[in-house]
């Protein structure tokens, strides 16, 4: 039989791999992988918004009461939504007639593929992990909206999936410039900000640190035995703990976590939400080929956003 044309190879060997490459991206982001763990990486299937619904009021109906007495029947508006727009992402897998004519085996046109396929893979997965820290305005404002949005440095002004924060306070995050912070004094900075976040059983369960923070940190437990979570370790980040909550660094060599910033974030109201049909998916199965090029492209495509449902439970903690 003979061996198939290279639109077919390309087109194939990306959907294939598609699955593997939405894997890659989560596992490329500590933040991602813990939001995937609690299953909040959750698909929309359309509409021209992401909505996350929340609750922004209590019902002012409750009371106590005895026998007889008249209960309060009053309509309640304690419901909204956060919207959030569609985000978009690409990666063309190009192919020349002469690359095509150079790799005439079929083991070499395989090889060249995979190999170009997992470049694009690469590519996406750090475009998304950088978006994951931004406040949404790169690229003209077609970059992911990430953390710089949801817990940015000012949390009482501008606004958030569609809602001010001037006028709403629940819908404001916590923020402390540390100042000088030093491994003898970074604990009690993280003490007064963890303390600041919990309601009930709610509380951080993840800390994002970025290279200098977490050199500080762990230079701060030298004295005292470290704890690791063995399986944060096997998804690729090494952990210890501050309180119950995992603490991971994700910065290293390239790295995009925020400078001399550690988030104190509740994955529980995260979620990162790519719409079920443009998923790490080929854009679509046909042939694409250049007008006035011997070329032809495969385009690897993403859509969907970050969102958040509660503000509130998410910190910022910096050092200047």
């Amino acid at each position: 039989m003979a061996f198939p044309n290279v639109s077919d190879i390309v087109t194939t060997t990306i959907e294939k791999r598609s699955k593997k490459i939405q894997d890659n991206v989560t596992k490329n982001n500590a933040l991602l992988t813990y939001i995937k763990d609690k299953g909040n990486v959750r698909t929309f299937s359309g509409g021209s918004l992401i909505y996350e619904e929340l609750s922004f009021a209590e019902n002012g109906n409750v009371g106590w009461y005895s026998g007889y007495d008249l209960l309060p029947v009053a309509a309640q508006d304690v419901l909204s939504a956060a919207q959030f727009d569609i985000k978009q992402a690409a990666v063309p897998i190009i192919q020349s007639g002469l690359d095509d004519l150079r790799n005439s085996g079929p083991e070499q046109m395989i090889d060249l593929m995979e190999q170009r396929i997992k470049v694009g893979e690469a590519s996406m997965a750090n475009l998304i992990a950088q978006g994951i820290y931004s406040d949404g305005t790169g690229a003209g404002g077609k970059q992911l909206v990430g953390l710089d949005a949801a817990v940015p440095l000012v949390p009482a002004t501008g606004t958030y999936g569609g809602i001010d924060r001037a006028t709403w306070a629940f819908w404001r995050s916590k923020f402390t410039a540390g100042g000088a912070l030093t491994a003898g004094t970074i604990q009690g900075a993280m003490n007064a900000m963890w303390v600041s976040l919990i309601r009930g059983m709610d509380r951080p369960n993840l800390l994002v640190m970025d290279n200098l923070f977490w050199s500080m940190y762990m230079a701060s437990l030298q004295p005292q035995q470290r704890f690791t979570d063995p399986a944060k370790a096997n998804l690729g980040f090494p952990t210890i703990k501050f309180m119950d909550a995992d603490v991971v660094v994700d910065g290293g060599i390239g790295g995009f976590a925020t400078s001399n910033t550690c988030f104190f974030l509740n994955t529980k109201f995260l979620s990162f939400r790519p719409h079920s049909k443009r998923n790490m998916v080929p854009l679509n199965p046909n042939r694409r080929y250049s007008i006035n090029q011997d070329a032809e492209v495969q385009i690897l495509a993403w859509a969907g956003n970050m969102t958040c449902s509660g503000a509130q439970f998410q910190g910022r903690l910096t050092k200047t």
